[in-house]
């Protein structure tokens, strides 16, 4: 994904954005209501007092007010309670929220609406077709709002649960995902043995904070137009501090890359103060993790939330074991980028769980049998790392278990556990 694609994707999803073009979409069609009736040739039938209209508008405005304003009450509840109870990085799904947004939105809209037309009907702009034509207008925007408060009721039923906002980080690091598998190396060819080579030039962040984005379109550019090759070093996702190496260049034709072209190389690379979910599907998997660890928190003692993101997680990895093939020629071929490691998705996805749940046979038990079923699946690489996880969590929970009988259920359900332990 370019860079101005990934911002525009980042700024539509803001809640200012939609409520000022919408806001904006309901002061134009109040105003164009007064434009629209010197092009109106033929005689509207019927005719509608300036009063009526007016009233109308009146208790739009002001039930419109009121309405925002609780609604905007009900969503810092929801994000709250999300922060409080699932986990914070995941109160900016919440934030994201296309029906929340569309929602206060239209509100706004409908506010903003009834306020300008009363101030154009008050000046006298509108004629008598003109009158007619608000009055349609207003009829649709009456519509409008009681669709959108019907939606808003529904929705409101389960936002901010934590079911719900469990399965919207699913669904986040299920697209992530999807994304990488169909472009494993971001489009770039694959850099396998993680070899720096040794007549290439560092370019090194200047802050400290994550990558957020990588823009592999604008670094090929810079590889056709420049004759270089770049080698990426960190991935969106990694933490950076000032002189971490982001990427490695190396001329193809022996001369080192100029300044120019190293600081286009870095600005190629987007740096912010939080992981994003986008093109780091650990992110997910780890918010998930975090989940399950707060429910296990003394504090709320809820293993059930930690049963369903250890089946939600599964869910995830199974997607990842299928794999997908690399392409022949990658659209971006001078540019290096190296894999996901297997191992670290499940140490993202399961250690945590395993380390905070051990002395919960239920959560072990459910732990070792979706490791156990990830064990069957994908290559060499994806089972041993299943195993490993397997391993870990044993040891954890065999120390953490204070009565025989659970440490023997758990022993059942282990394949190729060691008797001895």
């Amino acid at each position: 994904m370019p860079h101005w694609r990934w911002l525009l994707m980042r700024l539509s999803r803001r809640l200012w954005v939609r409520a000022v073009l919408i806001g904006l979409l309901g002061v134009a069609a109040a105003i164009l209501a007064a434009i629209v009736e010197r092009y109106v040739t033929w005689q509207i039938p019927g005719a509608i007092a300036s009063s009526a209209v007016g009233d109308i508008l009146t208790i739009i405005a002001s039930s419109m007010l009121v309405v925002t304003t609780f609604s905007l009450s009900i969503v810092t509840s929801a994000y709250q309670s999300a922060t409080t109870n699932v986990t914070p990085r995941a109160a900016q799904l919440i934030i994201e929220d296309k029906v929340t947004q569309n929602v206060l939105s239209a509100f706004i809209g409908s506010f903003l609406f009834g306020i300008v037309g009363m101030i154009v009907l008050k000046t006298g702009a509108y004629g008598e077709r003109g009158r007619v034509i608000l009055f349609v207008v207003t009829i649709g925007v009456v519509v409008l709002v009681v669709v959108t408060l019907l939606r808003w009721i529904d929705h409101l039923t389960h936002l901010g649960r934590v079911t719900e906002t469990t399965s919207r980080i699913e669904t986040v690091t299920r697209e992530a995902l999807e994304d990488r598998l169909q472009n494993p190396y971001l489009g770039g060819t694959p850099w396998l043995d993680g070899e720096i080579p040794g007549e290439s030039v560092n370019v090194r962040a200047r802050s400290v904070g994550h990558v957020q984005h990588v823009d592999v379109v604008a670094l090929s550019r810079l590889c056709e137009g420049h004759d270089i090759d770049v080698y990426i070093a960190e991935l969106p996702g990694g933490f950076t501090y000032a002189g971490t190496p982001l990427a490695h260049v190396l001329g193809r034709g022996g001369e080192a890359a100029d300044d120019s072209v190293l600081a286009n190389v870095l600005d190629a690379f987007t740096l912010g103060p939080d992981r994003t979910f986008e093109q780091d599907p650990r992110f997910g998997l780890s918010v998930l993790s975090e989940v399950a660890q707060r429910a296990l928190s003394p504090a709320l003692n809820d293993p059930g939330t930690a049963l369903d993101v250890i089946a939600r997680e599964t869910r995830l990895l199974t997607l990842w074991s299928e794999g997908r093939d690399v392409a022949d020629e990658p659209p971006h071929p001078h540019v290096h980028v190296p894999p996901l490691v297997t191992a670290e998705l499940f140490e993202d996805a399961f250690s945590p769980i395993g380390r905070d749940g051990a002395g919960l046979v239920e959560v072990e038990l459910r732990l070792q049998k979706s490791l156990d079923a990830l064990s069957r699946l994908g290559d060499d690489a994806f089972r041993s790392a299943a195993r490993q996880q397997s391993e870990i969590a044993l040891e954890r929970a065999l120390s953490a278990l204070t009565l025989e009988a659970d440490r023997d259920r758990l022993r059942a359900v282990v394949v190729g556990s060691d008797p001895d332990l």
